[in-house]
Order: structure tokens, then C-alpha cells, then sequence
């Protein structure tokens, strides 16, 4: 519309900058008010939505199997029992020692916050040169840090102990996903009959363009997260530290939020080990800079690759307003969603330079 006259142009994005700004901003202020609805429609939702995701990255798999003369019911039927047998028996192995290391470390806790009393006390004679509100900010730290541990682990608990009440939604799951594998053609062919005829073209280039970008980088965090994950419990396992497995999933899980991830998985690591010993805190350190070296520079450039091609800063960007807004799951969506974004803008731009 405007790709001749530049100013215009220029003044345009900004425009729209603006205008995105002031939509988001809207979103985080007016939160409180339709945040119960939201609420409502996330729980009622999230089975679906976790059962797409699943058939959408396992059915590229589907696909391959049956370009290989094998018969789609039969690969669909093979990837659905090999995959939910192998995260039943994953859960089966792994379930109990989670529960069992929360509910011990619950228990520990007080003698875990005792230590680090001690510790802070011993501060006080190295920093008596200190005014007296530089101690009493420690204190309140100390204090804070103390009801945080407390709700998070209690949280945690809740969370895993609970999953017995979830058994509807356990149980939907699986069969969602089976249906969604099966009828994955069907389902594109009915949501293509609502989409007018002239736009088929340009949103079958969009959604191909969505899925070569979101789809890669999704199943490529997932196996370098599984990696780090497993590298993390055998380095903990070989050093002897408490809570190895719990501490080993931790950094995994949050290995899927780029640059915060590793930072955010490590602390509870560094924090339990501090209570054992600072050498231990150290090879703890050293371990995880190592996992990290070999993911960042070996795996990820090459398993999760260059598919989403957005500048660090855009991403930092999305974490941080992604967290203000939800916490941890904002920013585990942050980056998904940005690419989304990112590839609707310029299929947008496209399109307009094209006219």
C-alpha cells in the first residue's frame, strides 16, 4: 500500500507497533476481569489441547511409515501403543521416586532452612562493617525465600498427588489423540470446507509455513530437553546428590525456555547441594555448564536447528512479557507463540507487497 512512499511506510509499522503495545498492555491490566473465564475455558479446553499437540508432532512419523508401503491404520495403531506404552511405563518407574523425594525434601526442609540460618549468620561476622539495614534486608530475604520454598514444594505435591483426581482427563487423553491421528486427513478437509476458495492457497502456504517453523523447533526442544534431563540425573546420580531424579526433571523441563531455562533449572540444584558442601556446589555447577556447552554448541543447532530465525532480543522480549503475564507457562509459550506471530506478520507483508 505504501512500499513507494517510505515515510508512510515507516510511519505505518509504527503506528501498529503502537497499537500492538497498547493491546498487550490492555491484556495484562484487564487480566483480573476475565481471567475466571479464561480460568474456566483453560481446564475445559486443556485435554483437547494437549491431545492435538501430541498427534500433531507423532503424525509426520504416521506420514513416513506410510510412505513406506506401511498401511496408515496399522502405523497409527504401532506409533499410538508404542508411544502412551512407553510413557505408562516411564510413569509406572518414575512416579513413585518423585513422590517419595517431594515428600522427603518437604520434610527436610526446616532443617534445610536451619543450614542456611547458619550460613547467613556466619555472613554477619564476616559484613558487621555493614549498616544494620543491609542485615536486616538478608533477614527479610531469608524470610522470603523460606515461605516461597515452603508453597512451591507444598505446591508440588498437591500438583503430583492429585493426579489421581485428574483420572478423567488421563483417561480422555489418550483417546482424543488416538481419534485425532486417525481422522487427521478428515479434520483438515472439514476445516478447509469453512475457509472461502480463493484464500485455500494462501492458507495452505500459511499453515505449511507455520508448521516447517513451530513444528521442528517443538520436537527438537523436546529431545534436547529429554537429553539434558537424562544427562542431568546421570551426573547427579554419579556425584551422589539428594534428590537426583527430581532435580534431573526439573532442569529438563525448564530447559525448554531458551536463555532463562538453565538458570532456573540449576538454582534448586545449587541450592541443595550448598546445604551438602561448596565443593559439591561447584561440580554441580560444573556438570551443568558442561550439559549446557553440549546442547547449546552440538545438539540444538542441529536437531532444533534455525527454524524459528528470530533475533535474541525479540525472544527475550517475549519470555519476560510472557512470564509477567502467566509465570513459567507464558514463557514456555512464548517463544511458540512469537513464531506463530512472526510468520502470520510476514505472510501478511507478503501478501500486501504482492497486491
Amino acid at each position: 500500500m505504501f512500499q513507494d512512499n517510505k515515510p508512510l511506510n515507516f510511519l505505518f509499522w509504527i503506528i501498529t507497533g503502537i497499537f500492538v503495545f497498547l493491546f498487550i498492555y490492555l491484556l495484562v491490566k484487564l487480566f483480573p476481569v476475565y481471567g475466571a473465564v479464561m480460568s474456566f475455558l483453560w481446564h475445559l479446553l486443556l485435554p483437547f489441547l494437549i491431545a492435538a499437540l501430541i498427534a500433531y508432532l507423532l503424525y509426520p512419523v504416521i506420514e513416513k511409515m506410510h510412505r513406506n508401503n506401511i498401511p496408515k491404520s496399522l502405523a497409527v495403531l504401532f506409533i499410538y501403543l508404542l508411544f502412551f506404552g512407553g510413557i505408562g511405563y516411564l510413569g509406572y518407574r518414575v512416579y513413585p521416586i518423585v513422590i517419595h523425594q517431594l515428600s522427603d525434601l518437604q520434610d527436610q526442609l526446616p532443617h534445610l532452612i536451619e543450614m542456611y540460618r547458619d550460613f547467613i549468620y556466619s555472613l554477619y561476622e564476616y559484613t558487621s562493617f555493614l549498616p544494620e539495614t543491609v542485615h536486616d534486608k538478608m533477614d527479610e530475604l531469608i524470610s522470603d525465600a523460606e515461605t516461597y520454598m515452603e508453597d512451591l514444594l507444598a505446591g508440588l505435591v498437591r500438583g503430583f498427588t492429585k493426579i489421581f483426581d485428574m483420572i478423567v482427563v488421563i483417561t480422555v487423553i489418550p483417546v482424543l489423540v488416538f481419534y485425532f491421528l486417525k481422522d487427521f486427513d478428515s479434520i483438515k478437509q472439514y476445516i478447509k470446507k469453512w475457509i472461502p476458495e480463493k484464500y485455500h492457497h494462501q492458507t495452505g502456504a500459511l499453515c505449511r509455513a507455520i508448521d516447517e517453523g513451530l513444528g521442528n523447533y517443538i520436537r527438537g526442544q523436546f529431545i534436547v530437553c529429554l537429553f539434558v534431563g537424562l544427562a542431568a540425573f546421570a551426573m547427579f546420580h554419579f556425584l551422589e546428590i539428594p534428590y537426583a531424579l527430581l532435580l534431573a526433571i526439573i532442569i529438563g523441563l525448564t530447559n525448554i525456555i531458551p536463555y532463562f531455562g538453565p538458570i532456573i533449572g540449576a538454582a534448586p540444584a545449587v541450592a541443595i547441594t550448598a546445604t551438602v558442601s561448596g565443593k559439591l556446589v561447584l561440580m554441580v555447577l560444573l556438570s551443568i555448564f558442561i550439559i549446557q556447552v553440549i546442547e547449546g554448541n552440538f545438539l540444538s543447532p542441529y536437531i532444533v536447528g534455525k527454524s524459528i530465525k528470530i533475533h535474541p532480543v525479540a525472544i527475550i522480549f517475549a519470555l519476560l512479557l510472557g512470564g509477567k503475564i502467566t509465570g513459567v507457562v507464558g514463557m514456555i509459550l512464548a517463544v511458540p507463540v512469537l513464531v506463530i506471530i512472526k510468520v502470520v506478520m510476514s505472510h501478511i507483508i507478503s501478501i500486501r507487497n504482492y497486491n
